[in-house]
Formats: structure tokens, sequence, C-alpha cells
């Protein structure tokens, strides 16, 4: 169907892809796996029409193709369902799939255009209600509305970047239906995702990336996932690390009766209960929108509580700003690392500085001294393994990986009593996600304790003391990793089973 041959991309002082080919049958599940920054995200924005390749061809059902915008590819029937979904919150299911709609009359048949959607919802046994408003709906359902958006418009290749990242074991195996119903009417996919279970499952063949250069593509029976691993790596090493000692029954962080409220007036938390030991990795698991960004900023002092208190050490840090909770000892890596997490105009060495650039080892009495914080950069570069690019150049301009790694540096350099990590390794390859556990591991050993807030299980299964389930703002209960099955978490991320 589809074929990419020689593909290049080059932006100011990088080679993004580097003589790029790769190619998809009809009615082939395909997958692209490879490290943060080895050009999965530029070869898609390639294809879809976001960047025009220095040179290489772009052939679809044979015929030379030249995509000039993502209208192009849409209409071609090449479409993606992007990690960061493209929908009008205050908009309701429907309205939000017939903005996506081409050629739409301006006196448009409202039942029929309804009707029709209603019967593409119920062909995939999708539970979507059209008059919804989109903010009411849970992450996973969103991602169908992106998905059914697509279909609409009869789009034969779909592109889905790391689908399963926000989804239960549950919801997830019926991603993998749809895709599987997709694949029978001759439809093809690319699936991009570090999630090796998932790759094993689904793949009819994988083709790996790695610096921008196309290194093999394998079929199905003849890749493991210690292969695939391998091969995504190459020569670089995974860091190594191991659970610390049994954590001890100091608390050094409780969660009485917490309740925080959005914009909207709507509870995200609501009578939240939860004590932290020093030491403790302690996993909360739950599907993304059931409270668990709000709980993250109550803890870090970037939104306002209702009722409830938070105790750090014994002292009440409730009401405390932003900054007051980072000098009380919490560090916070957030959901959103490039909205939230940095400042992306600004360069390496200044983001690293962000929450201490008044100290006096970087000033020279009113003014900063920029040797002072080039020193420190150097410095974090080298402990916390970050790939810097050009000196001075924006943060932004650095893979997801690196720029977690840059938060992460920055955030534990005021060695902090608890680490409240938000999502940590969404998104990140498997040598990135490794060193993340790495640190959190390694923190655990100092005394630091970690909530970590997650939704891939296997993640959670791997490096917590303890989990935490949270559905709709409210704790369900607590699991021992140790003897918990995965279907008993899903359905009690689900709020169908507690413990």
């Amino acid at each position: 169907m589809l074929q990419l041959e020689h593909i290049r991309k080059t932006f100011p002082g990088v080679v993004a892809l580097d003589e790029v080919s790769f190619d998809i049958a009809t009615g082939e599940i395909h997958t692209l796996l490879g490290e943060n920054g080895a050009g999965k995200s530029t070869l898609m924005n390639v294809l879809t029409g976001f960047y025009a390749p220095d040179c290489g061809s772009i052939r679809l059902d044979g015929q030379a193709v030249r995509f000039t915008s993502p209208r192009d590819s849409l209409t071609l029937g090449v479409g993606m369902v992007h990690q960061h979904f493209m929908l009008v919150p205050a908009h309701s299911v429907l309205e939000n799939i017939m903005v996506a709609l081409q050629g739409v009359p301006l006196l448009f048949p409202r039942r029929q255009l309804r009707e029709k959607i209603a019967q593409t919802i119920e062909e995939f046994g999708l539970d979507l209600d059209l008059d919804t408003p989109v903010w009411k709906l849970s992450i996973g359902a969103q991602q169908w509305i992106e998905l059914i958006k697509l279909l609409m418009r009869n789009c034969r290749l779909l592109i889905l970047d790391e689908p399963t990242a926000v989804l239960t074991p549950q919801e997830t195996e019926k991603l993998f239906k749809v895709l599987f119903k997709l694949k029978q009417q001759g439809k093809s996919v690319i699936f991009i995702s570090h999630k090796m279970r998932e790759v094993m499952e689904i793949s009819d063949r994988v083709t790996i990336l790695k610096k921008g250069r196309s290194i093999t593509t394998l079929e199905r029976g003849n890749f493991t996932q210690n292969q695939l691993a391998t091969l995504m790596i190459g020569n670089d090493s995974i860091p190594e690390w191991q659970k610390s000692l049994p954590f001890s029954n100091e608390l050094v962080l409780e969660i009485e009766n917490l309740s925080v409220r959005n914009d909207r007036g709507l509870a995200d938390i609501d009578n939240f209960n939860l004590q932290l030991k020093k030491g403790e990795i302690l996993g909360i698991a739950g599907i993304a929108g059931n409270g668990q960004k709000a709980l993250a900023e109550a803890l870090t002092g970037l939104t306002r509580v209702d009722s409830g208190r938070v105790l750090a050490a014994g002292k009440d840090i409730t009401r405390s700003c932003a900054r007051s909770s980072y000098i009380a000892g919490i560090a916070h890596i957030p959901e959103d690392r490039k909205a939230v997490g940095i400042a992306p105009d600004l360069s390496l060495d200044e983001n690293l500085i962000l929450k201490n650039f008044r100290a006096p080892r970087f000033r020279h009495g009113i003014f900063q001294s920029r040797s002072a914080i080039r020193r420190n950069a150097e410095e974090k570069i080298d402990q916390f393994a970050i790939k810097a690019g050009p000196k001075g150049s924006p943060v932004r301009l650095l893979s997801g990986g690196n720029i977690q790694k840059v938060i992460i540096a920055r955030e534990l350099s005021e060695q902090p009593t608890v680490l409240v990590a938000l999502y940590p390794t969404r998104g990140l390859d498997i040598g990135s996600a490794e060193y993340v556990h790495k640190v959190i591991a390694e923190g655990a050993g100092n005394g630091m304790s970690t909530i970590l807030i997650s939704e891939d299980l296997d993640e959670l299964y791997k490096i917590s003391d303890r989990i935490a389930v949270i559905f709709r703002g409210q704790l369900i209960g607590y699991v021992d990793p140790a003897t918990a099955s995965r279907e008993q978490i899903g359905l009690m991320m689900s709020g169908e089973a507690s413990k």
C-alpha cells in the first residue's frame, strides 16, 4: 500500500532522518520501534504532511505522492491519532466528529450523519454517547473519538502513536480487537509503542529506527522481546538497578480527607486519604483523568485544596504555595513535561536552575554567574547522562527522554524527602524508562519516598512496594504487587471491584 524510500529530514544542526525506508502492506499491523529521538515522530510527521522531506519519495498504491499538509494525507486516506488528542472539550462527541468531516454542506443532514456515525460506533462495539460533552469523558473514550473521526473519513492507513499509554488492560484488549477487525477489513495500521508485551501480541512486522536510520524490518515469528530491545538499544547500555531494602514505618507524608475541586466546581479529589512511609515507592494505579493530576498538584502547591490536610513529617503544608512546598522537601515530575516541566525557549543550563536561581552559588551580587550556571549544567549532564544539544540552544529541541532527565536532574538537585512523579516514563524508550526507575530506586535506598502515578501496570509491578488504586478521585484500596493479579487491579481501576 505505502512505500517511503530514502527519506531524509534535517533541522538546524540535527539530522532527524537519514535515508529511512519503510513500507506497509494492505491489511497489515506494522509496529515502529525506536528510542526517544530515533526519528519516529519526525517520520510520521513527514507521512502525514506536517513536514516536507528534504529528499526521498513517498508512494501510495505505487503512485508517487507529495503531502504538503495534513489535509493532503487525509484526503488520500492516511490519518493519525496523536498522543495529545485534537478535540474541543466543550463540544459533544457528535460535534467533534462532524468538525473533522470533509465536504459537509452548510445545511447538513444532521440526522443522517448522526445515524451513520452511530452505525460505525455500534459496528466496533464502542461505548460512546454522541451527546456527551468531551470534557466529561475518560481519556480512553476520547481516544475512541479520534479513531472514529478517521474511520468516518474512510482512512485506510491509521497511525496510532502510543495508543495504550492511557488505557487500562481491559481497554487495551478492546482496542486490539478493534485493530484486528480493521485489519480484516483491509485497513492498515502503523502502531508506535514502547511496551514489548503489546508489540509481540499485535505486530505482523516490526521496523526498528535508531538515530534517524531504519535498522531492520522483522516479520512475526522471527523476533523475541530481547532481540527487539537489543536492536533498539544497540551498543547503548541499559541502566541497572535493584529495589532497596524494605522501607521503614516512619510516616513522611499523610493525606487526610483531601478534597480538590476543579474550575467547573466538580470534585477531582474527594475525601482522599493516603500514607507514605520513608523510603517507600508507593505506586498509584488508575485510568487517566480520575484525579491523579489534581492529587499531584495539591501535594506540590500548584492547586488550591478545598478541604482536608496534607502533612509532611507532621507539618501542615496544605496551604503552601509551590515554592514553599519545594522547600518543604517535595519534588515534582509533572505529567506534561514540555508544557509544565520546562521553560521550552530557555537553554538547558537555565532550566536546570529554575527552582534555585536565587541561590548564592549562582550569583555575583545582583547578577547571575554564567560560569557557575554552566558548571552546574556540566555536572548534571554528566551525572544524569543527558544528551545535550548545542550549547545555548532551547531545551525544547531535546528528545522527550532527555527533557525528562533535565526535569529529574533539577528536581532531585536539592535532595528532596518526597518525589511526586506523574507518568514519569510515558512515551520513553526502554533505556530512558529504566534510567527513571534507577533514579527512583536509588532515591529510595537513600531514604527518599516516591509517589509514582502511572497507568502502566508493568511499571507499577516492577518498582512499587505497595500499589494504591484511585477511581473518580477516591482511594479504592491498596494491593501488594507481589500477590495481586493484573485483572484484579484493572477491575479496581474501573471502579468495579475494591479491596
